[in-house]
Formats: C-alpha cells, structure tokens, sequence
C-alpha cells in the first residue's frame, strides 16, 4: 500500500492561520470544559436540582441539533464560515456570562439555566458545522487528517486540565463564579478567529434551489453511502447512551459517592488522559491497522469497559469510574479522528455543510433523547440503574459497523461520487479499489464524555 506522507506537528504549527484556529479552540475548550464540572454542580448544590431536572438541562444543552441541526448546514453552505464561528462564539460569551450576576444578585433559578443551556446549544450548532467545514479551507486534504489530530489534541488536552480547574475554582469561587472562565474562553476565541486572513469565497446558491431541496440533498448524500449509514447510526447509538452518562454522573459523584467538586474535577481530568491518548495515536493507528480497521476496532476494543461506570463506588472503587472514561474516551477520539477525515474527504466542497449538519443531526439528536432518558430512569431507579442502562447501550455501538463493509476493509477509499455511490471496497492486504470518482476536497461542545463527532 502507498501511503500519503502525514504532516508533522511543526509543519501545522507553522500555518498562521491554522495555529490562530487551534489556539482558540484551546482558549473555548478549557473555558467549556470548566463549566462542565460547574454547570451541573450550580444546579445539584445551589439550586438543589433533581436527577430529571439534571437530565432535561443536559437535554437543553443539545435539543438545538434536532431543532436546528438539518437547515443550519444548508444555512451554512450559502455563507463564509469564519464570520459564523465568530458570531457563535461571542453568543456563547453572552449568554454563559449571565450566570455569574444573576447568582451574586440571587435571581439565578433552573428557567435559566435551561435558557442559556439552550441558547449556546443553538450557537453550538452553527460553530461545529462551521468549524468542520472551515478546516478544508485551512489545511490541504492531505494534512486534514493531522489538522483533525490537532483539533483532537487540543480538546483531549483541555479536557485534562479544564474540569480540575474547574473543579477548584469551584471549591474556591462557587459554581456560578467559576463559569466566568468558559466566557473568557469563548471571547478569546471570537478574538483570535477574527485574526485569521484565509481567503473564504462567499458561496454562490443555486438560483431556484430551495432550502428544503438543499437539506434533502445533505440528508440523500449520508443515507445514500453505506459507510456514511453505517458510521452515522453506530456514532448515534454512542451518543445517545453518552447522554445518559452525561446526565447521571453528577448526581452519581455528588449524591452516591459524595465526592467534592474538587475531586470530581480531578477524575475528569484524570479520565480524559484516554482522549489525550486517543488523539496522539490516531493517526499511527490509521497507518498501522488501517483507517477503516480503526473505525471499528476502536469501538469494539473500549466499549466494554463502560461496564465498570455502575460496578465503580465510594473511597478506591471511584478509580474505577475514571479507568472506564479513559479507556472508552481513547476510543471515542480514535473513532473521531478517523470518521470524521474521511466524511470531510469524501463529501464535495460544496456538500460539506450539508453533509456536516446531517451527520450532527443524527448523531447529535440523539443527545436530548438519552440525556431525558437518564434523568426519568435515575429519578424513578437511582443513578447507579441508569449507569447499567448506559454501560449496556454502549456494547450495541460496534454492531453497525461489524454489519458494514468496514467490517472487510483495511483503510477507507479516497472519496465517492456525489449523490451516494457506494465507495470502492479495500481488501485485506490494503490494495484499494478506487472509487469512480475521486472528490478532491481541500473538525466542537465540549465531550466530557465519549461523545463522538
């Protein structure tokens, strides 16, 4: 097999404009993932909040990819994408930064929080989709790969260090006064993407084409490829079990293990080491067992240890819990890196927007429905139920792919004709079939947990 020599680190590092993009999804990513250790925690130990209402703000965190999630792609494909990620970052800032105030001025009330948890859910979906459709702008094909690496890196990283810093500013400021950090984060982001000079051609629709006609043709392009379906329905099923997770470890941590803020900010950064891990050796992986072996193998090797989240218990056992997110968080970011560089290689420029907003809307979609789910179940069963319903949900997540062509190929061909044609099949030796047509194609809120892109 051939292979395409990857970027090194300095090589991307040296490319203005990709190091302003990364280092403001660093600055945005440890304000966010500060605010998921203080976020819930406002509404569990200020606002004494119940498993369900716990469960409904995680579901208001991401209802906006089923709200908005289909049209904001086609949206997004007739406008530049850096004047959008721009503007979604400076309403985040906004609307985060009301939490603050309306404590110290003991107004703050669950209303609220659902109201910012929704707003910045909106402003979310048009960053991400933006965000994963500038990158082809930014980078060359043949680096978007190490472009995604980086991206994943940065993430993995703030997902170290943001929750126990996090979790101490919690123990000495208060949840409310700690989200101050992710509004700063998200300024500093609107700051330095204001700063990048990439020539963007602003997008020329099609004169008559509808909006709905444009979305359908987003959604035909992802349903229509067999390894898109196959990816788009085992990334969902993660996600919607993800949710549960999301929804349930605070009052588990708080309630059931009586754990500080300060030691659940720990074991999220402690956890997060697997992402870490995951986003460094992606893309060796790729190249030593192939990009589509990867895919799946890096669900069926990690799901498993879901299992010790509801198995994990108070004093040594939360070492158990932390083990279990860092095993299934390398995973999730193995699986992203690779999925998420193949979906942006093989979708035609003029589809990525399209072809992004429809696999966050059925990948991310999910998220409310699990997230609401996990909150009936721990307040009708207790938390730990709830970990046993997700543990269980994550052994399907390897199903669809072992069910798909992947499951016979080595790495994943170099693109598909619009429209869905079924990509070219590989076999094991790694001698690639192409497909007819070669697209020549130039990725986040924060995953506290394995949610995957």
């Amino acid at each position: 097999m051939n292979e395409k020599p990857h970027p090194s680190p300095a090589r991307l590092l040296g490319h203005r404009d990709f190091r302003l993009l990364l280092t403001g999804a660093a600055a945005a990513q440890t304000g966010s993932q500060v605010t998921l250790v203080a976020l819930p925690l406002v509404a569990v130990m200020v606002l004494d909040a119940t498993p369900f209402e716990v469960g409904l703000l995680t579901a208001a965190e991401t209802a906006a990819f089923l709200l908005v999630g289909l049209p904001a792609g086609a949206w997004l494909d007739r406008m530049r994408k850096l004047p959008v990620l721009i503007r979604a970052d400076l309403v985040r800032c906004v609307a985060v930064g009301s939490i603050p105030p309306a404590a110290a001025l003991g107004v703050l009330t669950m209303p609220q929080l659902y109201l910012v948890a929704l707003v910045t859910g909106v402003a979310t979906v048009f960053f991400d989709v933006a965000h994963q459709s500038f990158l082809p702008a930014v980078l060359p094909r043949e680096q978007l790969v190490g472009g995604n690496g980086a991206l994943e890196t940065v993430r993995s990283s703030a997902q170290i260090a943001g929750p126990g810093l996090g979790g101490g500013l919690v123990q000495l400021l208060g949840a409310p006064l700690a989200i101050v950090a992710d509004a700063l984060g998200y300024l500093a982001s609107a700051l330095l993407l204001a700063r990048i000079k990439v020539e963007e051609p602003r997008p020329e629709p099609e004169p008559g084409r509808s909006l709905r006609a444009e979305v359908g043709e987003g959604v035909r392009f992802v349903l229509g490829h067999p390894l898109l379906r196959a990816i788009a329905t085992a990334t969902a099923v993660s996600n919607l079990f993800a949710a549960v997770l999301m929804a349930v470890q605070t009052v588990f941590w708080v309630r059931v293990l009586d754990l500080s803020p300060g030691v659940i900010g720990i074991l999220l950064s402690t956890s997060a080491v697997g992402g870490l891990a995951g986003a460094l050796c992606a893309g060796y992986l790729a190249r030593r067992v192939g990009q589509a072996r990867l895919i799946w193998l890096s669900t069926v090797v990690t799901a498993p240890f879901a299992v010790l989240w509801p198995l994990s218990g108070a004093g040594a056992g939360v070492v158990l819990f932390g083990l279990a997110s860092g095993v299934v968080l390398f995973g999730a970011v193995a699986y992203n890196v690779a999925q998420v560089s193949f979906r942006q290689s093989v979708c035609p420029p003029e589809l990525l927007g399209r072809m992004n907003a429809t696999m966050r809307f059925l990948v991310w979609g999910t998220l409310p429905i699990g997230a609401l789910g996990g909150g009936i179940v721990a307040d009708s069963a207790g938390p730990r139920t709830a970990l046993w319903l997700c543990a269980i949900g994550f052994l399907l997540v390897p199903v669809p792919l072992l069910l798909s062509p992947l499951r016979g190929m080595r790495d994943l061909p170099g693109g598909a004709a619009p429209g869905g044609a079924a990509p070219g099949a590989e076999d094991d030796s790694g001698t690639a079939q192409e497909a007819a047509a070669e697209e020549t194609t130039p990725a986040q809120e924060p995953a506290a947990s394995p949610t995957t892109s």
